[in-house]
């Protein structure tokens, strides 16, 4: 009733969102005796049961197991499809990149960042590609239009030269005669950029306190 809803709606809801989230065993069980996942679950249904258009999710997956946080997930999907806008609140930077299609980086209570995620991966992307192949080694000469940044056992980490086209270095490749399985330019994750960030500005902080 504190949502707007009547005991009769309220009690087919929670129902109906106890048979989807598998808590049908649960309806006698005390909160205080439920599990911190458990408490999750039910939680998630308390937040979702009015059908609200905005919800807040702070940690969703805290304490849950990896079939549950799927199962979670999934419905997280489902009610975004369905219209409702959802604010993600998470330390956690590769549920941001599977879930999230905006996001907003916060430091010390201060925006670092802000977009959508495809397009921050890619303006913070340093031209480094993944490669593999099939036998022999790989060309380590100074006019490859590549630097070598790690080799192991038939996989290497490059870095493109500027002013090259990636097509130019598939194409040296081929010549050189290696027969190549795996050609992927690497995204930097969130994390690697969160840390960056936040890293620059922690450093710089110190720096101002020890010059002070």
């Amino acid at each position: 009733q504190l949502k707007g809803l009547n005991y009769q709606t309220a009690r087919q809801q929670v129902t109906m969102w106890f048979d989807r989230l598998g808590m049908n065993d649960w309806w006698h069980k005390k909160v205080e005796d439920l599990s911190k996942g458990m408490g999750q679950k039910l939680q998630f249904v308390i937040t979702v049961a009015h059908d609200p258009k905005l919800i807040i999710l702070d940690e969703p997956f805290s304490g849950l197991d990896p079939v549950n946080a799927n199962l979670i997930k999934d419905e997280i999907f489902r009610l975004a499809e369905a219209g409702s806008s959802i604010i993600f609140s998470t330390h956690r930077m590769e549920q941001v990149e599977e879930i999230c299609q905006q996001i907003v980086l916060v430091n010390k209570g201060e925006k670092i960042l802000d977009g959508d995620v495809q397009a921050i991966r890619s303006s913070f992307r340093q031209n480094l590609f993944r490669i593999e192949w099939e036998q022999g080694p790989l060309p380590d000469d100074p006019n490859a239009p590549y630097h070598i940044n790690e080799i192991v056992d038939g996989r290497a980490l490059i870095q493109k030269k500027e002013d090259t086209a990636n097509n130019a270095i598939l194409s040296y490749l081929i010549e050189q005669g290696l027969a190549i399985r795996t050609f992927q330019e690497v995204y930097p994750t969130l994390n690697d950029i969160f840390i960056r960030l936040v890293g620059n500005t922690n450093s710089s902080q110190h720096l101002k306190k020890n010059h002070a």
